[in-house]
Formats: structure tokens, C-alpha cells, sequence
């Protein structure tokens, strides 16, 4: 019986559909900027697994897709980053640097491996000024967007990123930008993931040396009750000539897995 054939462009669209489909069944992951930092939220059910991670002092790491794939990137990654670090600088270890390792690593497995891996991947680093920030998005086939304010994967993103750019503003506070991320992640008309089903962590540029923190219990708890409580109405200032009759003046106006399905 003859092989088949299929022309080298065949065989990539066909890697690239199935890596697609795989990094689309996972939940997806927001990150973005926030007054202080960078912010990143995810849905996950899962205490054991992280899909949010530090790296080093000032970068962190997120993912979607196959959890044992994306985890072999991350534990790369610190190798890469410790090394480096102790060879040189702390400083020369740049998220720059981490992203370029990422996208040669994911660019050859694509090219050269039968499966290209489901994942898709973010680096972020916070500097010292909100100019200084850096969130670097890499795909499957190690491709890199250099992403500015947010950016979203995993999941319905397309939806998410429509979402994040009608809410999302520069220099919000950590509560506002966690009920952006939020409701980013939420379709409309739908609930919320309960506290125990978030992970939630940010990059805060006044930390001192690592700047990663996980946000959890009560913590998390008080800056969403922050996020969702309206702020209160000035009162109106009382008329000056003592008439109660007269009218007050106005002024204006986001199980433990095996790690072989996405997460």
C-alpha cells in the first residue's frame, strides 16, 4: 500500500489546528496592568496545579493549556533565570531574555516535533516605573506579541480581549483592576468563580526585592468587596440662607488534574 502524502503547509496548519483546539478547552488567564504593578487572574479549581507562577525577583509566569507542557516551560525557565542570575547579574535576567528562550524552544518543537505543544504562554515584568512594565505573550509556534496594558489566552480570549478593552483604563487601583479581570472573564449574564476557585497573584513594583505575591483569603476576599461596592454619593452642601424649601444645588455629573488535560 503507497504512503500518503501531505505537503509540508498541510502538515503545520494541521499542528496548529490541534493546538489550538487544545489551548481553547483550557480557562482562560487575564493579565494587566494595574497602578502599582501587573496583575494576573485565573479560574482554577485545582490547589495543587498553578497556572500563575514567579520566575525571578521581578517576572512572573502564566499559562494555559496542557499542565504537564507548560509546566516543563516554567521549571525551564527558573533554570535559565538562577543560572543566569548567578553567572552574571540579578538584573541581567530580563523578561526579554526569558521570552526569547521561550520562543525558540516552542518555534522548534512546533517545527520539528510530529505534536507541537498545547500551551500558550505569558511572561510579565514589572520595573520601576509603570513604563518599565513588560507582558510578553507567546503562542505554540513561538511566536511573541508584545503586549501593552492587558492581555488574555486560553479559552473563549477573543471574547475576553473584547471585554478587557471595553472596561480597562491606565493607572487603576489593584481592587478596580481585579473587577476589570474579572468581569473580562465572566460571559455575560453569568456568574462569577467563587474566591476558593481563583488564583489570583500580581507583580507589585514597592515590594522589596521579589516583587511576586499570591493574593488569597482574606486578603482577596476584602479587595473584592472593594471592587464591588460603589462609591459613596457626596452629600449635598446645606443652602446658606437656612430655606429648607429650597432645592439643594447640583454640581456635574478570575479537582486536582493528572496534568494531561488543559487547565
Amino acid at each position: 500500500m503507497p504512503f500518503g502524502y501531505a505537503s509540508p503547509e498541510q502538515i503545520m496548519r494541521d499542528k496548529a489546528d490541534y493546538a489550538r483546539k487544545g489551548i481553547a478547552r483550557g480557562r482562560s488567564v487575564v493579565v494587566l496592568q494595574y497602578i502599582d504593578g501587573i496583575l494576573f487572574v485565573a479560574p482554577n479549581p485545582s490547589r495543587a496545579l498553578h497556572k500563575i507562577s514567579e520566575i525571578y525577583d521581578r517576572i512572573g509566569f502564566a499559562a494555559v493549556g496542557r499542565y504537564n507542557e507548560f509546566e516543563e516551560l516554567r521549571l525551564g525557565g527558573i533554570r535559565y533565570a538562577d543560572i543566569n542570575g548567578y553567572t552574571y547579574d540579578r538584573s541581567d535576567v530580563t523578561g526579554r531574555g526569558l521570552a526569547n528562550l521561550y520562543a525558540s524552544n516552542l518555534g522548534r518543537i512546533f517545527t520539528e516535533s510530529i505534536k507541537s505543544l498545547e500551551v500558550e504562554v505569558v511572561v510579565a515584568e514589572v520595573g520601576d516605573t509603570k513604563d518599565g512594565d513588560a507582558i510578553y505573550r507567546l503562542t505554540f509556534d513561538g511566536s511573541v506579541f508584545d503586549e501593552h496594558g492587558f492581555a488574555a489566552m486560553g479559552g473563549q480570549a477573543e471574547a475576553v480581549v473584547g471585554r478587557l478593552k471595553e472596561r480597562y483604563r491606565e493607572s487603576m487601583s489593584l481592587a478596580d483592576a481585579l473587577d476589570v479581570a474579572l468581569s473580562a472573564l465572566t460571559e455575560p449574564g453569568g456568574e462569577r468563580p467563587p474566591v476558593a476557585q481563583l488564583e489570583v497573584a500580581v507583580l507589585d513594583r514597592n515590594r522589596e526585592n521579589r516583587k511576586f505575591q499570591r493574593l488569597t483569603g482574606a486578603r482577596l476576599e476584602r479587595l473584592l468587596t472593594q471592587a464591588s461596592t460603589p462609591p459613596a454619593a457626596p452629600e449635598a452642601p446645606s443652602s446658606s440662607s437656612g430655606d429648607s424649601s429650597a432645592p439643594p444645588p447640583t454640581g456635574p455629573d478570575g479537582d486536582v488534574d493528572d496534568g494531561s488535560s488543559p487547565l
